[in-house]
């Protein structure tokens, strides 16, 4: 009689600022529907985003017959933060996306490295920074000093958080680095 492997669950998480695209690159690269708790964002800006995570993105990806990759948006909101504690357990690693656009990215990102070293000790992680094409300013070996500053050697890359293949690679490289 022939045994059935035992499936494989791998568990990565989204993380990063409010507006980086965390729910956008979750929606991209998944197999159903996302779970979604976003909420009108009082906050938003006319014109801009107009809703919030307030616990967390969750979906799927099926791998192979045996193997499935589970999603986890974290919110970007700090009074939010309890849910990091929450979901990150199991987790293999981060996927860590930034928005580009904003003047304040290099800050953002090793705000967010640190975040990332006190929440989430050890764990590896990827750096995805998405809208450059809107930041003429943007500086990618900038960022890439800081966080290495910060002791993290990530590879970064830049991505469109909609586009499927350029999420799907992001990914990939954080496999590659747990693998």
């Amino acid at each position: 009689m022939a045994t059935c492997a035992p499936d494989t669950t791998v568990k990565l998480l989204f993380a990063g600022p409010v507006g980086a695209g965390k729910s956008t690159a979750i929606r991209a690269i998944s197999d159903t529907p996302p779970i979604s708790t976003d909420v009108p964002w009082s906050d938003a800006v006319a014109g801009g985003k107009t809703t919030t995570t307030v616990a967390f993105d969750y979906s799927s990806i099926r791998l192979d017959e045996h193997s499935t990759l589970h999603l986890y948006g974290l919110p970007g909101q700090e009074q939010f933060n309890f849910m990091s504690a929450v979901i990150a357990p199991g987790a293999i690693g981060v996927v860590l996306l930034l928005d580009g656009s904003s003047s304040e990215v290099v800050q953002d990102g090793v705000h967010q490295v640190r975040r990332m070293k006190r929440l989430f000790p050890g764990l590896q992680c990827v750096i995805g920074v998405a809208k450059t094409d809107l930041s003429p300013h943007f500086s990618l070996g900038e960022l890439y000093q800081a966080v290495l500053t910060e002791g993290c050697n990530a590879p970064i890359f830049t991505i469109d958080p909609r586009n499927r293949g350029e999420v799907t690679q992001l990914v990939r490289a954080l496999l590659m680095l747990v693998g």
